[in-house]
Formats: structure tokens, sequence, C-alpha cells
């Protein structure tokens, strides 16, 4: 079995100048940003624009979105500054609602970061809903069940989604191997391109930040399927707003490069002690569960299979899937403070092994 490595690389500092980082060097950028108006993230704002602060205690809702707004302009320009031609753009990001001064109204950020990206040169391809499941049994906002005062439960988070020029071309002989290697599933397709994703958020709790005492983290599922869907095996990953390092995590899963750029101290603590001391059987227990889900749609699917994955010993519906291969991780070793090294093993027909989970351990949870 062939064994590999890539590399993940943590920077400190304001992801509105990222010096470290070479023009044209990224792949793919998956991120979320704070979230314009959520109250959570107003001391964050106002440290990069105090002007923020005074717009919000005079109770200047659009000012004040406004200002918030070009702030993370200056790292969107940034993003096209070190994205590759071709290169693609994921934001999760949600809508606010705020009331000041006894008004209450919808600030949309989606919409004010498409139009950012449109005037950088940004082609904006469809984006998704990422529909959040919730258990909360009071969903009411306003005057409950009398009008006309009651207001709708925004529900959804939108992931938006840009390319940087035209489409991405794999010329080389490698290149094109590479891609077909990193390839998904048919009935994997069929569900991540859809533009409704419905799956639960993550704990938002954390200790010892600075700033705030949520981490408005996305769960795992969010970034691995972004990152299977948009860069192929080896690529960087790009994160200017790292938090707990979920990206970071779904690249290495994901046999991907990344780099991830955090402001806060706390966090890039809790990111490098979270990438030192990861539970290697868990990431390939989540790749083992895919090969799992596909081996039960073949014994579901009701029509004749043409094609056939001899990597996998396992029947396929297109020809596109017949060189898709998965590695497992088999070391995580940091090599500086800021410098991860992780090894795989790709896995090869005689040799596919569902990884062992300890007895001992309770079935490892797939979010991260």
């Amino acid at each position: 079995m062939q064994n590999h490595k890539i590399y993940h690389t943590i920077l400190s500092g304001n992801a509105q100048k990222v010096r470290q980082i070479k023009n044209h060097s990224i792949d793919l950028v998956v991120t979320s940003p704070p979230y314009p108006m959520i109250e959570m993230w107003d001391e964050v704002m106002s440290g990069l624009n105090p002007e923020i602060r005074l717009a919000l205690s005079e109770n200047d809702g659009n000012t004040a979105f406004e200002m918030m707004h070009q702030e993370l302009d200056k790292v969107w320009k940034e993003i096209y500054r070190v994205l590759k031609p071709g290169g693609i753009v994921c934001i999760n990001i949600g809508d606010a609602t705020r009331t000041l001064d006894g008004n209450f109204a919808l600030y949309p950020n989606h919409s004010r970061i498409i139009a950012s990206f449109l005037k950088l040169g940004f082609s904006n391809l469809p984006n998704i809903i990422w529909r959040k499941q919730t258990n909360s049994p009071n969903k009411f906002m306003g005057s409950g069940m009398l009008p006309a005062g009651a207001y709708v439960t925004l529900e959804h988070e939108w992931i938006l989604i840009f390319r940087k020029g035209q489409k991405r071309v794999f010329s080389s002989e490698n290149e094109k191997s590479k891609r077909r290697n990193s390839s998904f599933f048919w009935e994997e397709r069929n569900n991540w391109f859809s533009d409704l994703w419905e799956f639960k958020g993550t704990r938002q709790f954390i200790e010892n930040s600075e700033s705030r005492d949520r981490s408005a983290a996305y769960p795992f599922e969010l970034p691995y399927r972004l990152i299977n869907m948009y860069s192929v095996k080896g690529d960087v990953v790009f994160d200017p707003f790292l938090g707990t390092g979920t990206t970071t995590i779904a690249a290495i899963a994901s046999e991907r490069s990344s780099v991830g750029v955090e402001i806060d101290k706390a966090f890039l603590t809790l990111i490098k002690n979270r990438i030192a001391q990861l539970d290697i059987d868990r990431l390939n227990y989540y790749i083992s569960e895919r090969l799992k889900q596909h081996n039960i749609f073949v014994r579901e699917y009701k029509k004749e299979f043409k094609h056939y994955n001899h990597f996998l010993k396992s029947p396929v519906v297109t020809s596109q899937e017949t060189e898709l291969q998965f590695s497992y991780l088999i070391m995580i070793k940091k090599k500086s403070e800021d410098y991860f090294e992780i090894e795989y093993q790709t896995i090869e027909a005689d040799n596919i092994d569902v990884p062992i989970i300890r007895k001992e351990k309770k079935q490892p949870s797939l979010g991260f």
C-alpha cells in the first residue's frame, strides 16, 4: 500500500492582510466569518473599527451593518489575491435580525457579501441553503399569534459559492489522474449537490476566549462536503477565520493541505491541541462510513451496474467513479509550533479493512 504525506499550517493574525501566503497559491477557501449585526460579534467588529461601536450606541443599525461589512471586504480582497484562477470560495453566513431602539429589522448579510464578491470580479455559482435542524419548542418572533407584528423565524443559513475567473482546467495527465482519484460516488453527488442541506449545527460554548464565549463553529460535515466537492487531493484549502479548526480537520480527513488564520490567541491554542490530539480512529471511521454507505446503496440499487472500481472492489454507477480511492490516516506529527504533518495509507484492492474502533469506546461521533 502507498503512503503519502500532507501538511497543515496555522497562522496567527488578522486575515485582512496575510503576508505569509503567496499570490495565487490557494485552491479553495472554506470559511465562516463573524456575522455582522449578530450581537456576539459586536466586540470583534468594534475592535477593527471603533466607529461601529458608536453607531450601535446611537441605534444606527444600517450604518453599523455597512461598516462591519467594510471590514469583511478587506478579507475578501485578500482572498482574491491568494486564490488561484479557477479557485472556489465557499462562505457560510447567516442573515441577522436585531432590535435597536424598538425597531426590529433583518440585516441581509448574504446579499451584501454577494455584492462584494461580484464587485471584486468573482462569479457567483449556485448557492446552498443550510437548514439547521432545531429542537426549540418556541419559534415565535414578534407578536406570536397576533397579526400584523409577527415575524418569520430564520431557520437557515447560506453557503455562498464563488469562482475566480474561468472554470478550472486539468491539463496534465497527473492533474487528470488526481481528479479521477478524488471523485465521489454517484449517490453522494446527488445528495451533496442539492441546493438544500439539512443537518444539525454543533456545540457553541467555549472557554478562555478574550472576545466571546461562543465559537459559531459549523459542523464537520459542512466543510468536509465542500472540500470534497470543490477541490482534489493535495490541493491547499484556506480558512481566514479558523475558529476552532473544523476546516483544518475536514481537510485532514479529505487528504488536502490547509492554511488557517485566527486572530484570537485563545483559539490558536485550542486549534493546535485539537490537531495534535486528533483521534485517528474517529476520522478513519468517518471515511469508512462512506464505503459502508456505498455498499448499502449497491445492495439496494435496482438497476444493472455497468462499471466497477477495482481499488474498492465495488460496482459503481458511472465511469467517473472507477478510479476513486480512499486513504486512512496513520500518523499525525507536529513538526513545529504552527506546522503539522499527516501521513496516509492508500487503500488498495486486496487490503480493504474497516478501521477497528476500540470496544471500550462508544461509536465515534461524526461531529468534530
